[in-house]
């Protein structure tokens, strides 16, 4: 029974030894169907090859086998050890002795070698074997799958020429370049930024020896910057994109673009630009913009100022002819003599007032002659000193100075208001510095001044005030604006100091810092001409006899200067156009002697009907009337031959005594 029971005993364990070899047999089956499978699906996989007892079993390529080695399916069955024969001579051994593991039942890695395909060409492959052992760790078979890997060596022979590239741009790019890593501190803040290398550019740049850096902060490098790296390395790392931004640094006394990127997690790169030059190139580029932005809109302002003051002067001129009737007419015993004289002071005042809105405006000259600036500067600073005792006055005039082309009025006008700024400056008193001088300026120092290069008188008005700011400096010349208080002061001063220099074809600049004075300087240019001495002007109303075709489209102006010039004896014809002027010359040529024409008329203008007339007699006499100044459109009819300009609005015995000049 015994004997039973262990026969049946045996026969179970060998049936299940057999059930055991047939199912290991069925799962090599399928592996091995698979495994064509995944070598005839995967074009990079070539050849793959089943041992059993040293014996090739089973060999299987894939499609691109033939391509790669040059062998064909064919050459592959006739042949199973065609694939040791095709590795390289100088590989051959290694492989052999790998071979050699294998067979000794031992785990190996996959490796890399050199097949020769068979028009003799190097090819490199990598092979992968899988062992298969039984229950008791004996070699049963090994598996060797081939992979074509010539693609990825020539891919990772182009890495190594771009590693080998990259190191010789990192040494001879002209920006700086440095690489560092972020510390961290436990809530994931950057603690810290360490230098891992930086190049011979970066070196240059700071000062620093590579040697010096690596593994130190980049803070203590640039310590100014560190609000600019805590927010471009958050960007950086919550972006993934690069970040670029500029500072000036103290201790380099430079300005920086810096580039920073993120080529791995952790790790930045910085590309650190020297923009020194750029970014003061820009700030002189700014600088000049906003004085030529401040010049246009004080043109703008000037132009609006001329408007108004025109406008007003022809009021003016009414008021002040029918005054100067009246008093003609008056004996100065009459009680209303005086009051009249008090009106023509005040509209007088307002003409000055209209003159000083017309100095601010661009180009307003009235009397242009050579003049030394020497003397003008040296009469008005004495009239002044007189009446200023705190002020003490120093003076420092360059020796035979230039002669300069001014209306000598707006010139002494110009250092009035200088003065009287200097002295408002100085509430307790102080010194007022005054030096003339010749200089060349250059084409940089031209532009920057907004005149034409050449020869130039420079002169200085320098006080020891109170000084002002940036703020107040930036506004000084605008019309109307003052930091006086109400009532004591219209803001025109200054504006019309800008305006008189401004139509000398000049230029002022102020320098100031507050509780440290202020520099007025001024710059005209020279001419060749010899200076022109004043004359004395008497009061007397000149008279004749001749006859007058006056010409002007404010009735009122037109009426009072009528009844004026009747008044001196003059025979006058009045009309309100140009159209009418023409008409009336046409058919008076003869008796008329001269011409009195407003410049500013609707419809046919002033330099259009002076044109006209010079049509009709070249040897015409005109004199320009008008409430600008002789300045632009008045210049330019000047220009083309009128005799004379009379600025509006005037008082008789001007007028008559410009008349008569005329008549001769």
């Amino acid at each position: 029974m015994k004997k039973k029971i262990s026969l049946s005993r045996r026969r179970i364990e060998e049936l299940e030894r057999l059930g055991a070899e047939d199912k290991r047999a069925d799962e090599m089956s399928r592996e091995s169907e698979a495994r064509y499978r995944r070598i005839s699906d995967l074009t990079h996989y070539l050849y793959s090859v089943r041992v059993e007892n040293g014996r090739a079993v089973e060999t299987t390529q894939s499609q691109a086998c033939e391509k790669v080695t040059g062998y064909t399916t064919a050459e592959f069955a006739a042949d199973p050890g065609l694939w040791i024969h095709m590795v390289a001579p100088e590989d051959s051994k290694w492989v052999e002795e790998r071979l050699q593991q294998i067979l000794a039942g031992r785990e190996v890695p996959r490796i890399e070698y050199r097949i020769l395909r068979k028009d003799g060409e190097m090819r490199w492959v990598s092979d992968t074997t899988t062992l298969f052992k039984d229950l008791s760790g004996n070699l049963l078979s090994y598996d060797v799958e081939i992979e074509d890997i010539a693609e990825r060596k020539q891919v990772e022979e182009a890495l190594r020429g771009s590693e080998k590239r990259y190191q010789k741009l990192f040494e001879s790019m002209s920006s700086g370049f440095a690489l560092h890593e972020v510390i961290l501190d436990e809530r994931g803040k950057p603690l810290d930024y360490r230098f891992l290398d930086v190049n011979p550019a970066f070196e240059k740049l700071t000062g620093w020896k590579a040697a010096d850096l690596i593994g130190r902060a980049v803070l203590d490098v640039l310590p100014d910057t560190e609000i600019f790296w805590t927010e471009t390395y958050g960007r950086v790392a919550a972006t993934g994109e690069q970040f670029c931004f500029e500072n000036y640094s103290k201790k380099l006394d430079k300005y920086l673009e810096v580039t920073v990127y993120e080529p791995e997690p952790g790790r930045y790169a910085s590309i650190f630009q020297d923009i020194t030059d750029r970014k003061r190139a820009e700030e002189e580029n700014r600088t000049l913009a906003e004085r030529l932005q401040h010049a246009d809109k004080m043109e703008a302002i000037g132009t609006l100022a001329g408007g108004i003051a025109h406008d007003f002067n022809n009021l003016l001129m009414g008021i002040l002819g029918y005054t100067s009737l009246s008093l003609m007419n008056l004996d100065p015993s009459h009680p209303n003599y005086e009051r009249l004289k008090r009106i023509e002071e005040q509209v007088q005042s307002g003409a000055d007032l209209t003159r000083q809105l017309l100095g601010f405006a661009r180009g307003v000259r009235y009397e242009v002659k050579p003049a030394d600036m020497n003397d003008i500067l040296e009469k008005s600073s004495s009239m002044f000193e007189r009446t200023r005792k705190e002020i003490s006055i120093h003076r420092k005039y360059g020796k035979d100075l230039r002669t300069v082309e001014v209306d000598r009025g707006q010139m002494e006008q110009v250092f009035m208001n200088l003065y009287v700024n200097a002295w408002q400056a100085m509430p307790g008193g102080g010194k007022l510095y005054l030096e003339t001088e010749d200089v060349l300026l250059n084409d940089e120092q031209a532009v920057s001044y907004s005149v034409r290069s050449g020869e130039y008188v420079k002169i200085s008005v320098t006080d020891t005030g109170m000084g002002m700011d940036e703020k107040t400096r930036e506004r000084i010349f605008e019309p109307f604006f003052t930091t006086k208080e109400m009532g004591r002061g219209t803001g025109l001063g200054l504006a019309t100091v800008y305006g008189i220099i401004k139509g000398h074809k000049g230029t002022i600049n102020v320098y100031s810092e507050p509780g440290h004075g202020t520099t007025f300087t001024i710059y005209l240019p020279v001419s060749d001409k010899e200076v022109v001495r004043e004359t004395m002007e008497t009061e007397t109303i000149a008279r004749g006899m001749e006859t007058i075709l006056l010409v002007d489209d404010e009735k009122m102006v037109l009426e009072v200067n009528k009844e004026l010039l009747e008044s001196m004896g003059y025979l006058v014809y009045g009309v309100g156009s140009g159209q009418e002027a023409i008409d009336v010359y046409k058919e008076k040529e003869k008796e008329i002697d001269l011409v009195i024409l407003d410049m500013i008329m609707p419809g046919m203008s002033g330099g259009e009907t002076f044109d006209r007339l010079r049509e009709i007699n070249p040897e015409i006499k005109v004199l320009l009337s008008s409430g600008y100044s002789i300045t632009g459109k008045a210049q330019a009819i000047m220009d083309r031959g009128c005799n004379g300009f009379l600025q509006k609005p005037f008082q008789i015995d001007k007028f008559s005594r410009k008349v008569r000049e005329m008549l001769g």
